[in-house]
């Protein structure tokens, strides 16, 4: 994906003059036009040509990437987006990208180019800077869950704190020998939940223990077969922190099927909040994260920055997150 500033360095002009020049609206001297449009042909640039055909410069229509549209933390975040954007009279078009960083790229590259007018992402990890990229060619980028820094609009949730409190909730409730079961650290929000869980075990004087902790899970499949793992090796675990109700599903799954009960034998803790959670056999005692909100308010935070005169600075808003607690734990 070729971007506006790439085709800057080209030419060796500025991004505005590379704006005017292909615009036509504002006059620019024959010699930079030429080499404007002599770096535009030699990168196969392809600028947002609707957007330049429309009287306001806007499509009202917002972009919406996201990682796996089966994963239980979206639906509700997607639903604040698309009733936050009915109401200021946009549509959203989501896209599911499986995590795959060429899928990403092409529904950005298709989408910049004919009808958008601003992305929300909830896909950031290393790996995938060149979402930044958007944001320094004037697309208005908002961030959604994951985050990327300090330099770009986000709204995600307190995952430090809402670990912490989970894991010190577990401890009150008197047990000693908590398993970790994380998500793939090179996602920021996974490396905080991770910090969480050793600060409370720390502040309560109880020793971290690497062998108590899985990471890179995954999904129900795979939090089933890490539990699976854990109970092979004899740890006398007596509680579980699962990173994500769908992890949680897994290993209340895989204790049940090694012949012991939620929560007499193993107490299990999951973070999300899902709709499933209080459908659970326990119900699930879990981490609640506001998803209606935090996508109402991504929704909010990006239509502001479109329609701003002058652009806002970047600012992260990171809400609370509180347990909720049901029958998952003792």
């Amino acid at each position: 994906m070729v971007t506006i500033k790439e085709v800057a360095e080209r030419a060796g002009v500025s991004t505005s003059t590379v704006s005017r020049a292909l615009s036509g609206k504002i006059p620019v001297n024959d010699e930079t036009k030429q080499k404007v449009l002599l770096a535009v042909k030699e990168l196969n640039y392809q600028p947002n040509v609707l957007a330049q055909g429309l009287k306001d410069g806007k499509s009202r229509t917002l972009g919406l990437i996201i990682p796996n549209v089966r994963n239980l933390v979206f639906p509700a975040a997607i639903r604040g987006i698309e009733d936050t954007a009915k109401k200021h009279g946009y549509t959203v078009v989501l896209c599911n990208t499986d995590e795959d960083v060429e899928t990403e790229k092409f529904y950005i590259d298709n989408l910049r180019r004919r009808l958008i007018d601003g992305f929300i992402f909830s896909t950031a990890r290393p790996g995938h800077e060149y979402l930044l990229e958007l944001k320094d060619e004037g697309f208005p980028v908002v961030f959604l869950i994951r985050q990327m820094g300090e330099d770009v609009d986000t709204i995600t949730v307190d995952n430090f704190k809402g670990a912490y409190d989970a894991t010190k909730y577990m401890l009150l409730r008197g047990l000693k020998n908590i398993a970790f079961i994380n998500g793939h650290m090179d996602i920021f929000l996974y490396q905080q939940r991770f910090e969480g869980y050793k600060k409370a075990l720390e502040e309560a004087g109880f020793p971290f223990k690497e062998e108590m902790v899985v990471h890179e899970v995954y999904g129900w499949e795979d939090g089933y077969q890490a539990m699976t793992n854990l109970l092979k090796k004899n740890l006398k675990i007596d509680g579980v922190f699962a990173t994500s109700d769908p992890k949680a599903i897994g290993v209340i799954r895989a204790i049940k099927d090694f012949g012991l009960k939620v929560p007499d034998d193993i107490s299990v803790m999951g973070f999300d909040n899902s709709d499933m959670a209080p459908l659970l056999d326990p119900p699930l005692t879990t981490v609640s994260q506001p998803f209606y909100e935090m996508g109402a308010k991504a929704c909010e935070r990006l239509i502001k920055i479109i329609e701003a005169k002058k652009k806002p600075k970047a600012k992260v808003e990171v809400l609370p997150a509180e347990i909720v607690v049901r029958k998952s734990v003792v």
